[in-house]
């Protein structure tokens, strides 16, 4: 599992995705989410605005990445 740190209280899962190079795009990321390829605490999630806040452990493609 790696960490990626966040300067703010949190960041929406869609920019997150854009954030760590993981979607090109806001449309490629709002796609994996919808296509349920996206795990937030291990949950799928499929709300692309949902609010991240360290802590939190975003699966994408059988990686993890927790949120400091």
């Amino acid at each position: 599992m790696r960490e990626t740190k966040i300067e703010t209280d949190f960041i929406k899962l869609d920019q997150f995705l854009k954030f760590e190079n993981i979607a090109g795009s806001g449309g490629e990321a709002k796609n994996m989410i919808m296509d349920g390829l996206v795990k937030v605490n291990g949950n799928t999630e499929k709300a692309r605005g949902k609010k991240l806040r360290r802590g939190d452990v975003i699966e994408v493609f059988g990686e993890e990445i927790k949120l400091i």
